[in-house]
């Protein structure tokens, strides 16, 4: 009964934590870059859908999570990521255009990056659909990988373009428009 089972629960656990460690990092790499929490928190309300998504279609296709899923949910994560990024970049951008009206700007830079996400996407998919099919040699090995990344693009595109503006114009409802940097050419 032992064989090789302690060896992929060990596998499986490192997995989770370095999954749990890079969005840590991505989130303190966001929050450095923009200057603030509640941005970096908008970018990564993403990441749930990922899991969803992935986890929900390796159950509909009958597989497991394993190594290869893992992987794919990690590939995936950090698509949605630059999705995400590109959304609330850009509505950063417009607030100010927009006299500071947070939705319009969040629900602008939602439709203005709209192509550049789908295209993304959909290119990841179409890539992954060979290997999800599980043909050729050890077909079946990794076609986890390329469902647990076709599942978490598809929800995660959806969380990146109504998901993600909606967290934005939530976190961001009292922010102003004066610059968070200490430094001095930025002050107004």
């Amino acid at each position: 009964v032992k064989g090789m089972s302690s060896l992929l629960t060990e596998t499986l656990d490192s997995l989770q934590n370095g999954l749990l460690l890079a969005i840590i990092v991505i989130f303190l790499l966001l929050a450095a870059n923009y200057q603030s929490f509640k941005l970096s928190l908008a970018v990564l309300c993403t990441i749930p859908a990922v899991l969803l998504g992935a986890l929900v279609l390796l159950l509909l296709t009958g597989c497991t999570l394993n190594l290869q899923s893992y992987m794919g949910i990690i590939m995936s994560t950090g698509v949605s990521v630059a999705n995400a990024i590109l959304i609330v970049t850009n509505a950063e951008k417009l607030r100010p255009e927009f006299d500071n009206d947070i939705v319009k700007a969040a629900t602008v830079s939602a439709s203005i990056r709209l192509r550049p996400i789908l295209m993304t996407s959909l290119a990841m998919i179409a890539g992954m659909i060979p290997m999800a099919s599980g043909m050729g040699e050890a077909g079946d090995q990794t076609a986890p990988l390329g469902r647990a990344v076709i599942g978490g693009l598809i929800a995660s595109t959806f969380a990146a373009l109504f998901i993600v503006p909606q967290c934005y114009a939530w976190l961001m409802q009292k922010a102003t428009l004066k610059s968070p940097s200490l430094l001095p050419e930025n002050l107004n």
